[in-house]
């Protein structure tokens, strides 16, 4: 690990201030990024402390029913908190599908948001990869590859997000507010992420400097709520990032679905809204046909990125499950985690 400068403003503008210098990095719980450090992937000459900061850590409701989610607000106590898993609960399954109780404790919204890749070639510092170092090649293209991407890929970079709660989060309208040295502006979260292309270096519509502070739920988003279900893939039962995951939300009015929200996780480098799906479902009754087809269009566009052509059939899979699990609705109390000592078994309902 490198040496650098460590500075804990004491407000958002003085925070921002500090960010401006070169080699500059904000943190907050850190479960990634001293990760990061200490492997020498990251390696920031300024480490901006934001944990103090004020504001930052409230979940505000509008009087409409939205919800303004403060970039510090920690994932236990935003995925317990009862009203927000009421309105919300897709999003709150993913949050406690993700990492360790201890890790839940800490990690924030805006860390979840800004989590890099897994890919074991960007972690390893001798492997060449574009994503940590431009223009030095691609490892993963030739080698260990069956859990990399298979959207939105291209030839510079076949990693995929890991984020879980991004993908309820990419299915819900969400909006990322951001302080800079520009001042304040909104980004659309299905915009926040950026596809790889010819510049897999630069991740996120971010600008230098800029800070996350918020992310805004729409009122709309919580009209599913009685239809919606988070589910994770995983090749081991807890503690494992998805090799697939999906997010869906039915709002249902006299046996047609009204609106879908649908997304995907584990198969690009940023979630997935799956919106042809979504118009399938709209205005048609919910059956298994109608899920096969709306799985099929959500992967119509899939492609293996090496030797990963199982993750398409996977993915289609879990879209139909998802689906049935919010058709058979919301559970009143959220539902045991795999490998949970409350689960009913030992986690085989959560598979595709």
């Amino acid at each position: 690990m490198n040496r650098f400068e460590y500075v804990r403003p004491t407000t958002i503008a003085a925070a921002v201030a500090a960010a401006e210098q070169p080699g500059s990095a904000y943190l907050a719980a850190g479960t990634n990024l001293l990760d990061l450090m200490k492997v020498g992937v990251a390696r920031p000459e300024r480490l901006i402390d934001i944990t103090r900061l004020p504001g930052m850590n409230a979940i505000t409701w509008s009087q409409d029913g939205g919800v303004r989610v403060g970039a510090l607000v920690r994932n236990a106590d935003l995925a317990y908190d009862a009203r927000f898993q009421a309105a919300f609960p897709a999003i709150a399954e993913a949050l406690l599908s993700g990492a360790s109780p201890q890790l839940r404790n800490v990690a924030t919204m805006a860390g979840n948001l800004l989590q890099r890749t897994r890919c074991p070639y960007f972690q390893d510092t001798a492997s060449a990869c574009n994503r940590r170092a431009a223009g030095s090649g691609c490892d993963a293209r030739g080698g260990e590859n069956r859990l990399h991407a298979v959207l939105g890929w291209s030839e510079h970079c076949i990693a995929t997000h890991a984020s879980d709660v991004c993908v309820p989060l990419a299915a819900s309208d969400a909006v990322v507010e951001v302080q800079g040295p520009g001042g304040p502006r909104e980004i659309a979260f299905e915009a926040l992420h950026l596809l790889p292309g010819d510049t897999p270096h630069v991740e996120t519509a971010l600008r230098p400097g800029e800070l996350i502070v918020a992310v805004r739920l729409p009122a709309e988003a919580a009209a599913v709520a009685p239809h919606a279900r988070y589910l994770k893939v995983r090749e081991r039962t807890s503690y494992a990032f998805a090799v697939v995951s999906a997010a869906a939300g039915l709002e249902l009015e006299a046996g047609v679905v009204r609106t879908a929200r649908v997304a995907l996780g584990g198969v690009a480098a940023k979630p997935w809204r799956a919106r042809a799906a979504e118009a399938i479902l709209a205005g048609a009754e919910p059956s298994a046909e109608v899920f096969a087809r709306a799985a099929e269009a959500a992967l119509m566009d899939a492609r293996p990125s090496g030797d990963n052509a199982f993750k398409i059939e996977l993915a289609r899979r879990t879209v139909v499950r998802v689906l049935e699990q919010a058709l058979a609705g919301t559970p009143s109390v959220m539902p045991a985690l795999p490998a949970s000592p409350f689960a009913p078994s030992s986690g085989a309902t959560h598979a595709a």
